[in-house]
């Protein structure tokens, strides 16, 4: 029965892994990825040096947010995402064949990325895993189309918003990551807004900026576009282990917070070859909302964009809590749930958040793991088969007597 063995033990290795999560890793000595490249008198500090320094290890946001296990089912094909920001210059060819570019009237190059900043959220959201390191983008078969809406320092307008945000709708993205946050808005872009959800997109977008605006005696920052319009997602960022961040981006913001999702100590790519980076900030945890996003739709792709919104909220977990807005975004559950209302039981406190906690019991098992288990039987079957025929055609197919068993 060896062979019934060998194919018992290589059906087990088809299901999801339910140990502990792999190592993490910690990126400080990882050079920096900002959305403003701008000097203490505010001008362009120039473009973002190439990257040295390589990554073996999974960064901590994919341990957390364990996209692999519903990768068997989608990796995000057939979705295209739109990055609104710096640019995407893909020197590392980690999107290849899957990136398009939506250049606007008068605005930047669209493939290139001094700033580097579009190019890491790409990454973040739809980059192949490469032999030698554990970092992969969250939906690496999305296809990804950039639009500039940035100067070279990364700063942009809500005029240049507006029109970016149209030509994603225009061009069929069924997603619109925008990694900018600006602090007030326009009547054109939130029509444009508005007109890319009639469409059918989901827009997302850092529910406060990267880094806290100058100290204005005791007044707290206020709402920033266009995270503020009630069509948008609002994303804010989580420390790695899923914690509220010190620091800068702590600051209270003044709207409103739809998710939570990895953004501070994240890793990613930039446009040069070779090396990664790391960032900080709400603009990242975007990238990872987005992505969740893509790998529901590449699943469900029925779902219309209000659909989609529910799903992902309804599934987002340690919420609701004003902190987190409807929870921490869950690419497992907003996959495999088969239901969009959230679990009956209560979530765990926030401040126990830790690495990824165990779900709740109400949850449907996933889908994977259905799988697996249907391939585990069949395997098995199969080489019992096996075992057996070659004794049955000794005897012609007739009935053994006890003394040859």
């Amino acid at each position: 029965m060896k062979t019934t063995a060998a194919a018992l033990t290589a059906a087990l290795l088809l299901l999801p892994a339910t140990a502990g999560p792999a190592a993490a890793e910690t990126p400080d000595a990882l050079p920096g990825v900002t959305q403003l490249r701008r000097d203490p008198g505010g001008r362009p500090a120039g473009c973002l040096p190439a990257s040295a320094k390589g990554t073996r290890l999974v960064p901590w946001p994919q341990t957390f947010l364990r996209p692999e296990r519903v990768w068997p089912l989608s990796r995000g094909e057939g979705v295209t995402v739109a990055v609104l920001g710096s640019g995407v210059k893909d020197g590392a060819g980690l999107l290849t064949g899957r990136l398009d570019h939506a250049p606007l009237p008068g605005g930047a190059d669209p493939a290139q990325d001094c700033v580097g900043h579009g190019t890491f959220l790409a990454g973040l959201i739809a980059a192949d895993q490469r032999e030698g390191t554990g970092f992969a983008g969250l939906a690496p078969r999305a296809r990804i189309l950039a639009v500039s809406v940035t100067n070279e320092a990364g700063v942009g307008s809500a005029d240049l918003l507006a029109q970016g945000i149209k030509a994603a709708a225009d061009r069929g993205a069924r997603i619109i990551a925008v990694g900018i946050a600006l602090p007030s808005g326009s009547d054109a872009l939130a029509a444009a807004v508005r007109a890319a959800h009639a469409k059918g997109a989901l827009i997302v977008a850092p529910a406060a900026p990267d880094t806290a605006p100058p100290e204005t005696g005791a007044a707290k920052p206020g709402p920033v576009y266009p995270a503020a319009y009630p069509e948008v997602l609002a994303v804010r960022d989580l420390a790695p282990g899923g914690a509220l961040p010190d620091g800068p981006t702590a600051v209270p913001v003044g709207g409103r917070v739809d998710l939570a999702a990895p953004g501070d100590a994240v890793t990613g790519p930039g446009p040069a070859p070779g090396g990664f980076y790391t960032g900080i900030g709400p603009s990242f945890a975007t990238a990872f909302v987005a992505g969740t996003a893509a790998l529901t739709l590449g699943y469900r792709p029925d779902l219309t964009v209000d659909q989609l919104t529910r799903r992902l909220e309804a599934t987002a977990y340690h919420g609701p809590d004003p902190r987190y807005g409807h929870g921490t975004v869950d690419p497992v559950a907003a996959v495999t749930r088969l239901t969009d209302e959230p679990p009956t039981t209560a979530p765990p406190a926030a401040t126990t958040l830790a690495m990824p906690p165990a779900r709740p019991a109400t949850d449907a098992p996933t889908q994977a793991t259905t799988i697996a288990l249907t391939s585990l039987a069949t395997i098995a079957l199969t080489a019992a088969a096996a075992a057996l025929t070659p004794r049955a055609r000794t005897r012609a197919w007739r009935p053994g007597r006890a003394d040859d068993r």
